[in-house]
């Protein structure tokens, strides 16, 4: 691909999703790209990205943002921080939310639907503990068909058996000819919902816990601050903020500090300093 339109490949994305695409990625260009370049009948990548930039086409770019910015997820992944929300999480919003109030998370990078849904179970497992305290989840994704199939609630085989105990397998999902049907039950508290991080967050009101995991690490660091600088005003004084393994807040926001011995788990600055005095 010839550098004009690497060029605009990069500022294309960077501009619609923050997303940075470095040259040591350009190895997924053909496997992502490939597939919408065959279905437009161009006869390659290059092809593909020139028509792009000449022509300004919209659809081809939303197509295109669409496929380099999917990611991978599966059920429980990480584990820690699903430990954590048991742990750490659930306790304090137990103690300190009122009987009948409703516990509000935000899976901001929600993918397929398997994170939103890895925490309605344990909501659902823990809801002795929660004291009549109910739960609404809000996730939401840059990608229209990641989105599509996380509503749907249908996962192959092999999609179930990564990080998802068989246990919470056979009480929570039914077979459906080769597919596997999460339990309705726990779709009806999660709102599915397309969304660009870069965009206000006005909207979205405030959360008591925020997923926003394996997200950043995609944005250079002027984006992250000013995602993170967002995030703090759209969480609880005494919320949560989950981070993935690879990203921090050191360096980029004064909003949020890390919980002692929690890795991936943050809480608003001024709580911190609450406890300290």
């Amino acid at each position: 691909m010839n550098s004009l339109d690497f060029t605009f490949l990069v500022n294309m994305l960077k501009k619609r999703s923050g997303h940075v695409l470095s040259a040591d990625k350009g190895y997924l260009l053909d496997s992502r790209l490939g597939p919408i370049a065959r279905k437009e009948n161009f006869g390659s990548v290059e092809a593909l990205v020139t028509a792009m930039r000449t022509r300004n086409d919209e659809r081809l770019n939303a197509m295109v943002t669409e496929a380099m910015t999917t990611n991978e997820t599966f059920f429980f992944r990480d584990r820690t921080p699903f430990d954590l929300f048991k742990s750490e999480v659930i306790p304090h919003m137990a103690a300190n939310r009122r009987p009948g109030s409703k516990l509000k998370i935000w899976c901001a990078a929600a993918s397929t639907g398997q994170e939103p849904y890895s925490l309605a179970m344990i909501l659902r497992e823990e809801a002795a503990r929660m004291r009549g305290i109910s739960h609404n989840i809000l996730a939401t994704d840059i990608s229209d068909k990641v989105l599509h199939k996380a509503k749907a609630g249908l996962y192959s085989q092999f999609e179930v058996q990564r990080g998802l105990p068989v246990q919470l397998m056979v009480k929570y999902f039914q077979k459906s000819d080769d597919l596997w049907k999460i339990d309705p039950n726990l779709q009806q508290h999660i709102v599915f919902r397309k969304f660009n991080l870069l965009d206000s967050f006005r909207t979205m009101g405030q959360f008591d816990v925020v997923f926003c995991r394996n997200v950043l690490i995609y944005f250079d660091q002027p984006t992250k601050s000013d995602i993170l600088n967002r995030l703090a005003g759209s969480i609880a004084p005494d919320g949560f903020l989950f981070l993935g393994a690879a990203e921090t807040v050191m360096g980029l926001s004064d909003a949020f500090a890390p919980v002692s011995g929690k890795r991936g788990l943050y809480i608003r600055k001024e709580k911190a300093v609450a406890k300290v005095a």
